[in-house]
């Protein structure tokens, strides 16, 4: 059965072509396995939540008409402003709200680092573009231009907000628009494509634009909110989608309210890694498996102006794919700090695949935290994050992250082990730092099932032929230097930042892993006598074939290292007209420095969980092809591109 909806519709209608539905959500309260809901033109203001999930046989599928624009928002327009001195006040009945009000509900949960004033699920939009709330009628006034947003001209416009038993007051500061003139919205509701029950499986989401939603703060320990997502559910695809202006977070793949709901920031007297622990094993004892959960498919989606992350997920992100998205200016008001940011930010992301990506400008591109193990990061682009490009945080592995390109300051900052870096550009430094405190999980290969906890010393890494740029002419001593990561605040070198981790970094090169022992050292295991505290020591690295510019430095054990003092690659990121340019101005150091093929035969297996580094169904790797997807031939240059000349490599980011 094939649904339609329109704006010329009815909800008295059969939903046929020639008499639609008006609402999408009459459609969805019907659309049942096998069935499609085609919604034609216009905006449609409200809340799609499916009643009934299709099979793995017969999907459901929602999907705007072929070369029609369609868009669904959480927001509401307001007229009804009347001039309040030098600035605007709209003054709203509560019952125009219904059972939720976002500017009656504070952002709030576990990991959330905002200590010095409050901010709410509402937004007001100008135009589309979200404006800044305000921390008192005085910041409406008189607006001061925030030093951390990344579009400060913007942030003196601003609102605030004030909520009684019969009315919300709002006061904006639109300074020379008239926002009589419909162009001010207001969120309204909480999600935009999003059932109200998890266990609805199997639904495709295909060419809408959605925007406009008030979520809520979306940690792991909590129910993870989203503008769109499965909730805890099956066999989601997400497609096509143009995804905006979520207060947190832009698509959900994450955990229902059930296996655990801010518990350390209600009942606070357990620590909270401790919560995240008790979440896990919830949900290992309830539902969630590969038979039930994840699976998702999100690809070829346009995600940006989020609050807080572009994708999020922990659990329900396992065994599913995010392919060819373009993520960008998330966080980029910089006012949510806290531990779950970033353009994506997943944990236990098992066996899930992340490729084809283009992320920048989000604070921080990927975030892989917690049981990334399996977990394969291919072929994506990363620039302009003042944090880090990519962050793996206290996962044991294996993980393999190959051909992509790294363009950030920081390129790598790794709390983890268990990680192949393989065929990548690496233009930034790499952050190193040990986690003794926190015992997390690692699981049986390819499945939820829970097989130990362990601490991280570090090592267990691999890094073969990848590509090392230094900044020309960079000063930088040659020396170990401490930094950190912390809240919104870019990276910063400290030797003690209060409550941030403390890493090592060299300049740009993996001699970060100086003194951690090497593929020919006398291994942890193997020492007489037998440490007695093995947790506590370093495990072994292993790199080969690995290409260094402008004297980036090398791990002193590396096999086969290729130092050169000039560079034979440069890049330029072209923001005017979106694109990135590599030129290879030199190709022979390229030529010289080819390696074997990389194997799953080679890169063995990740120590803690003893499960080979392959693919997520379990097949081995052979990382022949490049970031185009072209075959390498049987002794590949190092880096993502395959070099065989000067050249010059365009890629878009439109």
């Amino acid at each position: 059965m094939e649904y339609h909806v329109s704006k010329s519709g009815s909800n008295m209608n059969p939903g046929s072509f020639e008499k639609p539905f008006l609402t999408i959500n009459k459609a969805a309260k019907v659309a049942m396995a096998g069935d499609t809901v085609t919604v034609h033109e216009g905006i449609y203001r409200e809340w799609v939540s499916p009643r009934f999930g299709g099979n793995v046989a017969k999907r459901i599928v929602y999907q705007a008409a072929e070369s029609e624009d369609v868009t669904i928002t959480g927001a509401e327009i307001i007229t009804d402003w009347v001039k309040y001195g030098d600035i605007w006040k709209a003054e709203i009945d509560n019952s125009f709200f219904g059972d939720f009000n976002p500017y009656d509900e504070i952002i709030y949960g576990d990991w959330l680092m905002v200590y010095d004033r409050v901010f709410h699920l509402g937004e007001v939009y100008l135009n589309g573009r979200s404006m800044y709330e305000a921390v008192d009628i005085d910041g409406v006034r008189n607006p001061i231009a925030s030093t951390d947003s990344t579009e400060p001209e913007f942030s003196v416009y601003t609102w605030f907000c004030e909520v009684n038993d019969k009315t919300t007051i709002i006061y904006a500061n639109f300074h020379n628009n008239d926002p009589r003139d419909g162009n001010v919205e207001i969120n309204v509701r909480p999600h935009v494509f999003f059932p109200v029950k998890p266990g609805c499986g199997y639904i495709t989401v295909r060419g809408f634009t959605l925007k406009q939603a008030a979520t809520q703060w979306a940690p792991p320990t909590a129910f993870q909110e989203g503008l769109i997502g499965p909730h805890w559910s099956k066999g989601w695809i997400i497609e096509y989608n143009i995804i905006s202006d979520s207060r947190c977070s832009g698509i959900s793949l994450g955990k229902d309210a059930a296996t655990g709901h801010n518990e350390n920031t209600h009942l606070k007297f357990k620590q909270g890694t401790q919560r995240e622990r008790e979440v896990i094993f919830r949900a290992v004892n309830n539902n969630w498996s590969k038979d039930n959960i994840g699976s998702h498919i999100v690809r070829n989606n346009a995600i940006f102006n989020c609050g807080q992350t572009g994708i999020v997920g922990h659990l329900g992100c396992a065994f599913s794919r995010i392919e060819s998205n373009h993520i960008y200016n998330i966080l980029h008001k910089r006012e949510l700090a806290g531990a779950e940011t970033g353009g994506i930010k997943l944990h236990a992301a098992i066996d899930t695949v992340i490729s084809g990506n283009i992320i920048h400008n989000t604070h921080r591109g990927l975030w892989l935290d917690w049981q990334a193990q399996g977990t394969h990061v291919t072929r994506n682009l990363f620039f302009d994050h003042d944090s880090t490009d990519i962050f793996i945080e206290v996962s044991h592995g294996p993980t393999t992250v190959d051909n992509n390109i790294f363009l950030s300051p920081v390129s790598f900052q790794n709390m983890a082990q268990g990680i192949a870096m393989v065929h990548n550009l690496f233009a930034g430094q790499i952050a190193l730092s040990t986690e003794c405190n926190r015992y997390t999980p690692y699981h049986v290969p390819h499945s939820t099932a829970v097989a130990g906890v362990m601490l991280f010393m570090g090592g267990d890494d691999r890094f073969y032929n990848n590509v090392f740029i230094r900044p020309e002419n960079d000063d930088t001593p040659d020396e170990p230097m401490t930094r950190s990561f912390f809240g919104n605040a870019p990276v910063v070198e400290t030797e003690g930042f209060l409550g941030a981790q403390q890493y090592t970094a060299y300049p740009v090169g993996t001699a970060v892993y100086t003194g951690y022992p090497g593929a020919d050292d006398e291994k942890p295991w193997e020492k007489e006598p037998r440490p007695v505290n093995l947790e506590h020591e370093k495990l072994p690295v292993y790199m080969s074939d690995n290409l260094y510019f402008n004297n980036a430095l090398p791990y002193p054990k590396e096999k086969n290292a290729m130092v050169e003092s000039s560079s034979g690659i440069t890049f330029t990121i072209d923001r005017e007209n979106k694109k990135i340019i590599v030129c290879i101005t030199d190709p022979k150091p390229f030529r010289k420095s080819k390696g074997s093929v990389i194997t799953t035969d080679i890169l063995g297996y990740g120590f803690q969980a003893e499960m080979p580094f392959e693919k997520p169904d379990g097949e081995p790797h052979t990382l022949d092809t490049d970031y185009f997807e072209q075959p390498r031939g049987n002794n590949p240059t190092p880096g993502p591109f395959e070099i065989s000349k000067a050249e010059k490599i365009e890629i878009s980011f439109t």
